[in-house]
């Protein structure tokens, strides 16, 4: 009966008051990660400007529209350039889209981010986007955000889940902020930076970025970001039918995409020259692609636009599909600074035009949309965050059912074709490896009774040195067990002896000195406990096997990291263990063999 009252006291969360001193700081990052984002888009608008229109002003502009000729293939290269001396004289972590290195920080660094990557990487984005790089903002604002709140908490006295906390808050507001996207931020830090689901750490994460998406009203303005006609909410079984063709073929597109990137990457590696260069050489592809597809260059907002509104020339979706991929592609791997979310998202929605030429006609716009959201879904691998990015981009939420069929169909697509995302290969490359499998720990559910020895061996407190010489004399005591409760008449537990100790005591010349002066107060396990408790205690105090005592003080059994390891087994017998459970009995047979 005590074992079970002690299991009601047991919570469903391990959510401490400390919550609430997270969300207050959480909710001040957010509003600093506004400022972020919106000063972040100024300087893409203003280098814009100086780089191709020769002008002092942050107006954002599309490069598309330059009158400079032949003379604009170089205005990548010197962004390039500027971004190579920056990373290797600067920071190397402002290298890349944002997203691996905030990975990077929070699983190995600690969440400890350096001051100086929240001036420097915003800086570099926005030379590198300014100068034609075919990227978006969102990552290194991603980046930028989540070192600001890292570095806010450094400033305190913190532990390290907590800097990991309002490191992803930071980071969610920026997101949240650049796109108006507050619940797809939340949702991306939980599918892709948390790498857990507690109240901790998700309730500060949600304040922040519901805190930089009402901010942003007031600096950035409303969204949607990319407002579509109004779709019908019943698409019927051929549109479903295509929403699984659009989601298969987008999930084919992310895996070529992943591929593309670090293949161009391991092609820069096998240059005999120094990485500070290869923006530069990047800079180059970006530039001859911008002669082909001048659309091809800077972030793209307003081709994504036009693609969803479905007015676009079929020559458009060529070019985003060719030429954008591939100097994405190149550039990318070439280690320059961008993100990753607004060039796939209009690739998403180059391959739906596409798709519409084939597919059911659901309405102006609607396999754009599908696409846009699919190969999210795939490239990413957080397809619940596609579905809802998507729809707080374009404020449809018709289109919420054939975008689960087609993210998730991209989702599993990718997941069967690779072994990681574009977001974790280059962690998987610094020789590191992460799992994107969430599930509750079996440690957590299983209690110390399920799994622990009630048939050990224990020996008498009041039992005599000269009694113990006898006893391993003439047998040997528990084959197998390494550590003795040592208890009284009652079976209260008094100490444990393991099996040296023992032996040294046996061969000492202290014969009537008894078992119980020689002994100190055990560690002990209550059988009400959960496995995880265990584990921690042993993790904590360096022992490995404990007396288990009820409420009282008396020996139940005993349970040692063996034990533990059954909770691991039953895991794998449920995953690995196939079985018929039940099986089909056909009556008539039986009444023909009862006539027989």
């Amino acid at each position: 009966m005590h074992d079970t009252d002690n299991s009601l006291k047991l919570g469903d969360f391990t959510t401490t008051s400390r919550v609430v001193l997270l969300s207050v700081l959480a909710i001040g990052i957010g509003i600093v990660s506004t400022y972020v984002a919106w000063l972040l888009l100024r300087l893409i608008g203003f280098f814009t400007n100086v780089f191709y229109y020769g002008k002092a002003s942050t107006a954002f502009v599309s490069p598309a529209d330059n009158h400079l000729g032949w003379f604009a293939v170089l205005v990548p290269v010197a962004g390039g350039l500027i971004v190579g001396m920056m990373a290797r004289y600067g920071s190397e972590r402002i290298r890349g889209h944002g997203i691996p290195e905030a990975l990077e920080a929070i699983l190995i660094g600690g969440s400890r981010v350096e001051p100086r990557l929240a001036i420097l990487k915003p800086l570099s984005a926005a030379i590198s986007i300014g100068s034609g790089g075919p990227f978006g903002a969102e990552g290194p604002i991603i980046m930028t955000g989540g070192a600001f709140g890292s570095v806010f908490a450094q400033l305190m006295k913190l532990s390290a889940a907590e800097r990991k906390t309002l490191l992803v808050a930071g980071a969610a507001a920026g997101m949240s902020a650049t796109f108006a996207t507050p619940i797809a931020a939340t949702l991306l830090a939980v599918e892709l930076l948390l790498f857990e689901l507690k109240p901790r750490s998700a309730i500060p994460v949600a304040l922040a970025s519901a805190t930089a998406g009402a901010a942003r009203r007031y600096i950035l303005g409303l969204g949607p970001l990319f407002p579509v006609p109004q779709h019908a909410i019943f698409i019927g079984p051929q549109g479903l039918l295509g929403c699984v063709v659009a989601g298969l073929l987008a999930g084919g597109l992310s895996a070529l995409l992943t591929l593309g990137v670090y293949g161009a990457e391991d092609s820069f590696m096998k240059l005999p020259i120094h990485w500070k260069w290869w923006p530069a050489m990047g800079g180059l592809a970006i530039g001859l692609g911008g002669m082909i597809f001048p659309q091809a260059l800077g972030v793209g907002y307003d081709t994504i636009r036009a693609l969803l509104q479905g007015d676009v020339p079929r020559t458009v979706f060529a070019g985003v599909l060719l030429v954008k991929s591939a100097i994405w592609c190149i550039s990318l791997g070439s280690g320059t600074s961008g993100g990753v979310l607004a060039p796939l998202l209009m690739m998403g929605a180059a391959l739906g035009g596409l798709e519409g030429s084939f597919l059911p006609h659901e309405g102006a716009g609607f396999w754009p949309l599908i696409s846009m959201g699919a190969i999210l879904g795939g490239t990413m691998r957080a397809p619940f965050t596609a579905i809802l990015f998507a729809l707080e981009l374009t404020h449809d939420m018709t289109v919420l059912l054939p975008l689960l069929v087609a993210a998730m169909l991209a989702h599993g697509t990718t997941v069967l074709l690779l072994k990681r995302s574009i977001l974790t290969e280059k962690v998987a490359r610094r020789g590191y490896h992460l799992s994107r499998e969430y599930s509750v720990d079996p440690l957590e559910i299983l209690f110390v009774r399920e799994v622990m020895r009630t048939n050990v061996v224990v020996l008498p407190a009041k039992a005599t040195i000269d009694d113990l010489r006898h006893i391993v004399v003439r047998q040997p005591i528990g084959r197998g067990q390494h550590l003795f409760p040592v208890v009284d008449s009652e079976r209260f537990v008094k100490g444990v002896i393991t099996r040296s100790q023992l032996r040294e005591v046996v061969d000492s010349e202290r014969p009537r000195i008894s078992l119980g002066d020689v002994l100190k107060q055990p560690i002990t396990a209550r059988p009400d406990e959960p496995l995880r408790t265990v584990v921690q205690r042993m993790a904590e105090t360096g022992f490995t096997r404990f007396p288990v005592i009820d409420h009282e003080g008396k020996l139940e059994g005993m349970i040692s990291l063996r034990d533990l390891l059954e909770a691991r087994v039953r895991r794998l017998h449920e995953e690995r263990q196939r079985e018929r459970v039940l099986r089909l009995r056909l009556p008539f047979r039986e009444r023909e063999n009862v006539r027989e």
